[in-house]
């Protein structure tokens, strides 16, 4: 992988809470990953490790592909 294209899969930005809690996240990264206004995100915290923002259905159907390969289901 060249330089340049791994590049273009990374993003670095700030961003502010405002008053009700919320923040924007940037237009570049919103387009990286495809997030559509009105989709839903899941959150995942860990005190110690930080904060990461997830697709919610990409989790979904992880998970699910998780329990199926286990034979839970």
């Amino acid at each position: 992988m060249h330089k340049e294209d791994n590049l273009l899969n990374k993003s670095l930005a700030t961003v502010k809470v405002g008053e009700k809690g919320q923040i924007v996240i940037p237009k570049d990264i919103r387009k990286m990953f495809e997030i559509k206004a009105g989709q839903t995100l899941l959150l995942l915290a860990d005190k110690s490790k930080g904060i990461a923002i997830v697709n919610n259905d990409s989790y979904l159907k992880f998970a699910n592909d998780i329990v199926k390969s286990q034979n839970i289901i």
